[in-house]
């Protein structure tokens, strides 16, 4: 599937009605964006399951400043409408491959679980 450019308006329903969503985030002027960008297209062909979109932060300002884009291009991905990774930086082809296979192996109902679980309290007193 061929990547797909997000907005303000689509980003949030590109999320929900899909059930993994990569985003990349970037800007025209971002030597580092521009040559990560045939790397994401090509291996969004080799996952037509999988929705690989883009947001271009100076289009897209309120959506960069949502997500605290400090840097760019960084790289989010959601499954089952849950943010599991976020990382600035290009990626080369083999790790963001790899990558894509530990987020299709990702089991979501652990992650659930995690998410739901309270912080462990403090380690419980010892003083007798």
């Amino acid at each position: 599937m061929p990547t797909i450019e997000l907005t303000k308006d689509t980003f949030e329903d590109t999320v929900l009605n899909n059930d993994i969503v990569l985003v990349d985030f970037w800007a025209a002027w971002c030597g580092p964006c521009r040559s990560f960008a045939p790397v994401y297209e090509k291996v969004s062909e080799e996952h037509p399951d999988i929705v690989f979109a883009k947001v271009d932060t100076e289009a897209e300002h309120e959506l960069a400043g949502y997500f605290s884009i400090r840097s760019i291009p960084t790289l989010m991905v959601f499954k089952e409408k849950i943010g599991v990774f976020s990382q600035p930086g290009a990626l080369p082809e083999n790790a963001l491959t790899d990558l894509v296979g530990q987020i299709n192996d990702l089991d979501m109902d652990e992650v659930r679980k995690q998410i739901e679980e309270p912080e462990p309290a403090e380690a419980h007193d010892h003083s007798h």
